[in-house]
């Protein structure tokens, strides 16, 4: 069971794994559709076989590189961006950094030359 709300905020932690095959199946379709592209073209083009074109678009099991092969066709490798690693700092590390950069008290050479030290 999909749960969705107004925003089209859709909670795939609740999705079974068919049911996450079965979205990524409704949107290659889908995207296919949009494209004006017919299953035998995108599946020549992606270097797959129709019929695994077609497992997948059912929601059907199929290997990962046969999704790869068929999102880069469609320009919809963008997904993989949530992929990526990013660089994180730890809290000790960055404390380190900020007190390497912290501002260091100027000393006003000019001031010292116009007042010199009293002889008291």
């Amino acid at each position: 069971m999909c749960v969705t709300n107004d925003f089209s905020y859709m909670d795939y932690n609740s999705l079974s794994d068919l049911q996450i095959l079965q979205q990524i199946g409704d949107f290659v379709k889908a995207e296919r559709i949009a494209q004006n592209k017919s299953q035998d073209q995108l599946s020549k083009e992606s270097g797959i076989s129709r019929s695994t074109l077609s497992l997948l678009e059912r929601g059907e099991k199929v290997n990962l590189i046969t999704l790869i092969q068929v999102l880069r066709v469609l320009d919809q490798l963008q997904w993989l961006e949530a992929f990526e690693k990013k660089k994180t700092i730890s809290p000790m590390a960055y404390i380190k950094l900020q007190k390497k950069h912290e501002r260091q008290r100027v000393r006003n050479s000019d001031m010292a030359a116009d007042n010199p030290p009293s002889e008291w």
